[in-house]
């Protein structure tokens, strides 16, 4: 009788689910605020972690920025302080307006910049431990940093396959070890997974890219489910799976000539401000665009070769051949450059 009773009630949990996911298309749900908290961003030199580290600036967050590249964190790190002085001294000219004095609240915010490698476990976890001696602990960890081999499975160095494991995959692991007891203890934070559309669906000629991110999204989704086990409602999970973005990663990378402009690459600031309106509304995932939630259904309920019947009718089941050739020929040139 309980589990007819429990049966009932988890129905109802269901269609309730269904009805407020339909009314958060209607109305949308009121932002979060982050302003003074410590948000670290992993990649944060260039790409989706540079307009990420721009994003939560403009929203007075506390920024961290980890990057392999020292130079181009710095970069990035100059255009936070930027954003800072810009909204002290708009908070500055808005005080003197109305007579006071004292209205700064921008002044103390300050972004740090840390040079790790997240593909290295041990300098994951000198850095975090840096980070809290240095600044604090962290509220929104936003995962980010990825790489590609771009090339063929049986032509790419196994060091390479490793590095992509490790970089868009195990990082994921230490990060989230480094700075989610505290968020336990606390019972607040916010963990962010920047995945990808191919961590949900896969094509030919980037088998450890795929894998790399499909290992992302099981770990994001196996983080999340262990959270609500333990009842720790206060700490947030968002998982972004966008589509091709237009930073460079893949240039190349076409579909069918005929598809392209109605599912053209994404331009990243887009995509950033997408998946920051999920992140500070506590939406668990975001796939951009869309169209991409109707693919990953897709896959799921048709059969393979119906599946492969629909990539090749795409274009998609080739897509990154064009991609892989300009890195082999760059490749090719470099090395015939250094005379090797």
């Amino acid at each position: 009788m309980n589990i007819l009773l429990e049966f009932f009630v988890v129905t109802f949990r269901v269609l309730w689910a269904f009805v407020l996911a339909a009314a958060k298309w209607l109305v949308r749900p009121k932002e979060k605020s982050v302003a003074g908290q410590v948000c670290l961003i992993t990649g944060a030199g260039s790409g989706l972690g540079r307009l990420f580290a721009l994003e939560f600036a403009r929203r007075r967050a506390l920024l961290v920025l980890w990057d392999i590249n020292t130079q181009s964190n710095e970069e990035t790190a100059g255009m936070v302080r930027h954003i800072y002085r810009e909204m002290a001294e708009e908070a500055a000219a808005a005080g003197a307006g109305d007579g006071e004095k004292d209205v700064l609240p921008h002044c103390n915010l300050q972004v740090y910049t840390y040079t790790c490698d997240v593909g290295k476990r041990e300098n994951v976890y000198l850095t975090a431990e840096r980070v809290r001696k240095e600044v604090g602990e962290v509220s929104v960890l936003v995962n980010n940093a990825g790489v590609v081999s771009g090339h063929h499975l049986l032509e790419c160095p196994d060091e390479l396959i490793e590095r992509t494991m490790m970089v868009n995959c195990h990082a994921h692991f230490w990060t989230t070890k480094a700075f989610l007891p505290k968020m336990l203890e606390m019972n607040h934070g916010h963990i962010v997974t920047v995945a990808s559309s191919l961590g949900l669906f896969s094509t030919a000629g980037v088998e450890d890219y795929c894998a790399s991110k499909f290992g992302a999204v099981g770990f994001h989704e196996s983080l999340s489910h262990e959270l609500k086990a333990a009842e720790k409602d206060g700490i947030k999970t968002t998982l972004v799976c966008p589509y091709l973005v237009d930073t460079g990663m893949f240039r190349g990378c076409r579909i069918r000539k005929e598809i392209e402009p109605f599912l053209p690459p994404l331009k990243p600031e887009y995509c950033v401000k997408q998946a920051m309106r999920a992140i500070l509304t506590d939406q668990p995932m975001i796939c951009t665009p869309r169209l991409m939630y109707m693919v990953t259904f897709m896959k799921s309920i048709l059969p393979f070769e119906a599946v492969v019947c629909m990539y090749r009718f795409l274009g998609a089941d080739k897509c990154m051949y064009p991609f892989i050739a300009q890195r082999k020929q760059a490749t090719n040139n470099n090395e015939a450059k250094n005379g090797i």
